[in-house]
Order: structure tokens, then C-alpha cells, then sequence
């Protein structure tokens, strides 16, 4: 592409935005909207309050919720227990993941539709 072509492109993009942000600037929502957020945040400041003190006086509930949250966002959800069993050789195999050396062998050589068949039971 030329730069010529860019340019103009470009151009007619910024044209179309411009249209855009002007049929916004005069919708009657947007200024509802605009005005509700000013008289908010100066009620806010008027009050020393942050947006987070709003939300938990409005829903307590999700300040409550939103804390033990963040007590196991360091550690991940344990995986479940899958147990595979080879009914040709009968072997079984209990893993958390498919990184398991033994089911990656056989996903290898039988397939992992086949291996996934082969699935006896999911455990928490």
C-alpha cells in the first residue's frame, strides 16, 4: 500500500470518528449520563469518598464477596482427578493433567479420541 493510500485512508477513518463522537455529543443519553457521572464524582469528593466506599454503602454484598477473593487469587483451583484405564493391558492411570507421561504414550500411540474412551471416572 502507498503512503498516499494510507493517508487517505486514514483520513476518511478520522472523518468517520469525527461523525461518530458529533452524533454522540448530541445524544440526549450521553449528556444524561455525563451529567449523572460529574454530580456523582463531586459528591463523591464532597464526602471524601472513593468509588469503591460507593459501591460497598449500594451492595454490601459484593464487598463481602469480593474478599475472600482475593485471599485465593494467589493459587490456582485444583484440578480434577481423571482415571484412565488401557483395557488392553489393564493398566490405570490417575492424573491432574495431561502432562502425564504414561497417558501422553498412549495419546501417542492410540490416539487421544481412542485414550479419551478409554476414561473410567472424574474425581474433585
Amino acid at each position: 500500500m502507498s503512503l498516499l493510500s494510507e493517508y487517505m485512508q486514514m483520513e476518511q477513518q478520522l472523518k468517520q470518528l469525527q461523525d461518530n463522537m458529533e452524533k454522540l455529543q448530541n445524544d440526549k443519553r450521553l449528556k444524561a449520563e455525563l451529567e449523572f457521572k460529574e454530580k456523582l464524582e463531586a459528591l463523591m469528593r464532597e464526602f471524601d469518598k472513593s468509588a469503591a466506599d460507593v459501591i460497598s454503602l449500594l451492595d454490601p454484598k459484593s464487598a463481602k464477596t469480593a474478599a475472600p477473593k482475593a485471599a485465593v487469587a494467589g493459587g490456582r483451583r485444583k484440578r480434577k482427578l481423571k482415571i484412565y484405564k488401557n483395557p488392553k493391558t489393564g493398566e490405570v492411570v490417575e492424573t491432574r493433567g495431561g502432562n502425564q507421561k504414561t497417558l501422553k504414550a498412549w495419546k501417542d500411540e492410540h490416539g487421544n479420541d481412542t485414550v479419551e474412551s478409554w476414561l473410567v471416572r472424574v474425581e474433585e
